[in-house]
Formats: structure tokens, sequence, C-alpha cells
């Protein structure tokens, strides 16, 4: 098809290209404003309106403190889409026909947005996602996800609704609102139809502010020209969308956030999460691992970012599609425990699957992915314990990277800790993680005749740890629940009720992996039980001093309080006392 018009191109094209003078999206938010609000007099409305100024886009932005939960946000817009047919979403780089400046592209063959739709999708809080089935509730994602990344975006959509096929163009440009420094958000948008062979616009006020929002676009965008503009759909097909971020935030050093250049098959962040603490050995498995990996490669963060396996979907990361890894399948010594939540919102028949395990890297690797702690730091308990529970019953943050902390959330919290104990005290001892602590402790009092010799029953020689591997054993452990989500949603987490919920634990459906375990001593097994149980009562009594230390604190400082008030009350008693005497005793003049 040959759009109308394409010879025509905006005289003013090119001209105002020019990005922010700061390119760190943390300080992209101070600048100076007006202080008028007042309409201009080319304004024409009935009646004065408050307006959204531009600095919302990016304070709006800060609630993803993290650019992969932004992009995540992307992902999942895709993924709602799968209901419309949508079999891929494509996250590439592509590069700025303006400035040869890197490009961030999400590409997705769901139905699209007719011209009401980016609309919808291009303003605050509209939304029709009401499923409990979709990611999307707020109708803000779009806006905090793309001005988290870069400072502009472009969206490009094609759909077609009751047999008409219309094309959209809308720019999201805080370059374009700052330079110009507009009091209100304003996003320029035009819509074409199709006309037999041809593409023609479609005006809804009148042709001169189509004509005004297409000459914005051409200024401000990556294109120049409505003909490299509508070129943007030829890959798009006869449905779909397709975003681009240009304009990309900068970390402090001035480099990109986004690194594209380290792995051609991956995005990954420059700003990686430091690995001090552990030894050589360690590091290299640490490094290596999804735990770790996930926190800086696009590719691995997308692996474990939907719970449900995907059939007819794929994310396509720079021409490759992600292999997605179910968590539940990385565990060892595997145990289902069913969770019926009962909360007023839940039906009587409403379960949560509960699985609940070592980590396959256990006892090396004390750390497992994006979890939600619910032990204590420090502690060796829960070691390697990891959960993970379909949660679709509990509200997640804005951001999609976190849960508001709610009384039902914290009696959760408190629950999963007694779960993981549990499981903790029953299941230690097979990868003898608690062992390897107490042997530690037996040889910091020197050699015993036992751990010298062999073990008579198994031909097994006890070999002691060195110094260094016992504090990387011990001081890096972690007891972390993973935060699965409904439907194909990112990383969730459990829900419960510990006072109302009940836990069962299906015995049918604990799962041993066929490995060898290293024997344990006999003659020390009740000296390590006895040991264990010790520990478990002095972290027990620990948490109960906490509380306590806690209780005297606030009772101290209502008594300090209490002790301020009655100053206050003696010293206004006090002067009270010395005005009355005065008055029945007044003072004689003399003339």
């Amino acid at each position: 098809m040959e759009p109308a018009g394409l010879g025509r191109e905006c005289p003013a094209a090119g001209r105002n290209f020019e990005s922010l003078e700061c390119r760190s999206f943390w300080r992209a938010g101070n600048y100076e404003v007006k202080s008028s609000l007042l309409p201009s007099p080319q304004e024409s409305s009935e009646f004065d309106r408050a307006r959204v100024h531009p600095k919302f886009l990016h304070s709006n932005a800060t609630s993803h403190k993290w650019a992969f939960g932004a992009i995540a946000e992307l992902l999942d817009n895709a993924v709602d889409e799968i209901c419309n047919g949508a079999t891929f979403v494509k996250v590439d780089k592509m590069i700025n026909p303006r400035d040869n400046s890197p490009m961030l592209l999400v590409q997705d063959d769901g139905g699209g947005m007719d011209p009401e739709g980016i609309r919808h999708c291009m303003s605050l809080g509209f939304s029709k996602k009401n499923s409990k089935t979709t990611i999307g509730q707020y109708g803000n994602g779009f806006k905090t996800s793309t001005m988290r990344l870069g400072a502009d975006a472009i969206v490009f959509t094609r759909a077609s609704r009751d047999c008409h096929e219309t094309q959209s163009i809308g720019l999201l440009s805080y370059t374009f609102l700052r330079r110009t420094m507009k009091d209100d958000i304003i996003v320029p948008m035009v819509d074409f139809r199709s006309n037999e062979k041809e593409m023609q616009p479609l005006v809804y006020s009148s042709q001169d502010d189509w004509d005004d929002s297409l000459g914005v676009i051409l200024d401000w965008s990556p294109f120049s020209s409505k003909v490299q503009l509508l070129q943007q759909f030829e890959d798009v097909g006869s449905h779909g969308t397709k975003v681009l971020i240009y304009n990309l935030w900068m970390n402090d050093n001035g480099l990109l956030e986004l690194d594209f250049d380290d792995d051609d098959e991956d995005i990954r962040l420059r700003d990686r999460s430091s690995s001090e603490g552990f030894s050589r050995f360690h590091k290299e498995i640490v490094q290596t691992h999804i735990s770790y990996t996930l926190r800086y490669s696009l590719r691995a963060y997308s692996s474990i970012l939907y719970l449900r396996t995907f059939t007819n979907f794929q994310i396509i990361l720079r021409g490759k599609p992600v292999e997605q890894i179910k968590i539940a399948d990385e565990l060892k010594f595997r145990k289902a425990v069913t969770y019926k939540p009962q909360t007023d919102l839940a039906s009587e028949d409403a379960v949560a699957r509960t699985t609940i395990g070592f980590a396959k890297e256990a006892p090396v690797l004390g750390i497992f992915g994006p979890f939600w702690k619910v032990l204590q730091e420090g502690s060796s308990r829960g070691r390697c314990v990891v959960g993970i529970i379909e949660a679709n019953f509990i509200e997640p943050a804005h951001d999609k990277q976190d849960f508001e902390r709610t009384p039902l959330f914290i009696r959760l919290e408190t629950k999963l800790r007694q779960v993981i104990l549990e499981y903790w005290k029953g299941h230690c001892h097979l990868i003898e993680i608690g062992n390897k602590h107490k042997e530690a402790i037996r040889h910091s009092r020197g050699p015993s005749k036992n751990t010298q010799q062999k073990s008579s029953g198994h031909g097994v020689t006890r070999v002691p740890h060195t110094k260094h591997e016992l504090q990387v054993e011990t001081s890096n452990g972690e007891q972390l629940v993973a935060l699965p989500a409904p439907n194909g949603s990112p990383a969730a987490s459990f829900v419960q009720d510990p006072t109302r919920g009940s836990l069962m634990e299906d015995a049918s459906d604990f799962v041993q992996d066929h490995e060898e375990i290293s024997c344990i001593d006999v003659e020390d097994s009740n000296l390590d039980e006895k040991m264990v149980e010790e520990n478990l009562q002095l972290f027990n009594r620990c948490e109960q001093l906490q509380l306590r230390q806690a209780e005297l604190k606030q009772t101290v400082d209502e008594l300090e309080r209490e002790l301020e008030r009655a100053k206050r009350r003696c010293v206004r008693l006090s002067s009270e006392l010395e005005a009355r005497r005065k008055q029945q005793n007044p003072v004689m003049s003399i003339h």
C-alpha cells in the first residue's frame, strides 16, 4: 500500500532534535519551572483546568528503581496480548538515524491499538484490563517504564477493528516538553486509515491540528519525514505494536545504563551487583548462577520472569528466543505443600500449591534468586531453602517488584517463617549444612579421635574444612522464598493468614532426588542433633530478647515523654505560685 502524500515533509523537520543536557535519570528532574500557570491567550477553554506538569513524567518513573523492572512492564503488555493472538515479543537494539545512538526496541504482534486505544495508552490511569488473568491493572505502566529507560519514546501501532484497518503514531517526549518549556504534558499523535490501496490521514479535529502534531513528531522523533515514519510499519504485520525508546539514560560515569556491546545476544546493566566475601572457587559458582546473573542480564531475568511456561509465545531477545526456567525444577528434596488462604476476597475453594526444597547447588550456594527473605540476616537456619507459590490473591505494588505491607502480607510472612524453619529442621541433614558447622566447632577445639579415624561402618574419612571455607559457608547464608506470580506475570510471592488459613503437607508429593548423600558419622549423630536443637533454642531466645528490648525501649520513650510533661507542668505551677505571692504581698511605692 502506498500512503498518501509521501513526498510531503515538514519544513522544520530536524531543527529541534537535541537531547537533554543531563542524561542521568536520577538528576533529570532537577530543573526550574515557570511559576505562572495562567492559560495563554491562544488556549480556548470554557473552564480552567488542573494541569499535569512534565516533571510528573520523571517523578512518576522513579517508582522503578531497577531498569529491568521497567522492561518487565513492557514485556507484560505483550504477554497480556496473548489472548489477542500475540505469538512473540521482540526486544532488540536499533540505531537512531539522527545521531547514530542506540535505541531500545520492544515489538509484539498482538492485536495492536486503534486510535482510541493509543490515546488511552498515552494517557494516565486508563486501563481496560480488569481481568485477574492480565498483568496490567493501573493504566500507568507504559509511561513509567518508557520514561525510566529513556527520555523519549515513540509508538507505532496497527490494528483492525470492525473490518477497518488503522495505523497510529504517538510521541511521548520528555525532551520536547523540557526544551519547549511546556507546563502541561502534550502528546502529539497522528492516525491513518486504510482506503483501498493507500493509507490516508484520519482527522478527528482539524487538518491543521493533524499537521501540527505531525510536525512535532518529525521535529522531535528519530525520523525526519513521513516516509521514514510509515516505513516503521513494514515489519509490524497486519496487527501489532512497536515501541522505540531513545535518548536512553546514562549512569554517573556518562555511560548508557543498558549495555548492548558486552554480549550480542543479551542486554546487560553496567552497574553489576558485588559478589565480595566469596572465595575464588565460590565466586566462580556464584557469578555463573542465575541468582547472580539475573541482576545484570536481561536474558537471565526474563528466563524466570513468568511462572507459566508459554506454549505459543516467545520472548525474542536480540534475535534469539529466551529459554524459560522453572525454579521449582531447580530444587532438590522437594516437598509439596497445599495452602488454603482464608481472606474476604478468596473463595472457600481457593488453593495455593507451594513447592519447597533446597537449591540444587546447596550447600555451596546459599543464595538463589530475587527472593523474599523471611528469616533474619546472618542466621544459618533456612540456608539454601527456596519456596515457590502462585500468589494471585495478593495485590502487588505498582512497579510489580514488591508487595504492599498489608496485615495479610505480614501474617503471611510470619507463617512462611514457620514453614521454612520446619522444613529446615527436618531436612538440613540431607545436605550436611548443620554437620559441617558443628564439625567446625569441634575442630576449633582441637582434633578429636573420632574425626581422625575412618568411620567403621562406612569407610569414609572425615576431612575438616579450612577456616576460610567455613567463613564462606556461614557468613553468606541467606534464607529465601521465591516470588513467582499469577498466570504468566512477573515474579510474585506468597499469601497466608496463619490465624485462619490451613497448611496441609502432602506426603505423596515429597520428591527425593536420586543422588548420593554423604555419609554421616553415626557416633556423632546424637551430638549433632543436640547442637542443632540447642542452636534453635538460642535463636528463639535471641528473637524473644530482641522483642523484649523493643518493648523496653518503647516503655522508656513513653516514660521520658511523661517526665517531660511533668517538668513543664512543674514550671507552669511554679510560675502561677510566684504570681500569687506577688499579688498577696504588693510592693509599696515611695514618692
